[in-house]
């Protein structure tokens, strides 16, 4: 049976992370506080602005970037998205 956490994107519960999804205190607060459907779906956001905004994770000011951007994507608040990306049509 999965785990269930109160997600703060969505604000109701839903199935939780299966572990930590980074090391440490903010990686503790994230599977406490973060669904999966979330996670997934800021995993997705994350690809796209690396992917378009050609950023390199070795830049500690990259991030740095994508973490406040992560923030801002699970309080709802507005965040960069990848300039130019058209979703696929169904």
């Amino acid at each position: 049976m999965s785990r269930t956490v109160f997600c703060r994107k969505y604000q109701k519960e839903l199935d939780g992370l299966d572990f930590p999804p980074m090391p440490g205190k903010k990686g503790q607060e994230l599977f406490d506080t973060i669904s999966k459907q979330a996670w997934e779906e800021w995993q997705a956001q994350q690809t796209m602005l690396i992917n378009e905004k050609h950023l390199s994770l070795m830049d500690p000011n990259t991030r740095k970037y994508l973490q406040a951007q992560m923030e801002h994507f699970f309080d709802n608040e507005p965040f960069d998205q990848a300039e130019g990306y058209v979703p696929p049509e169904q």
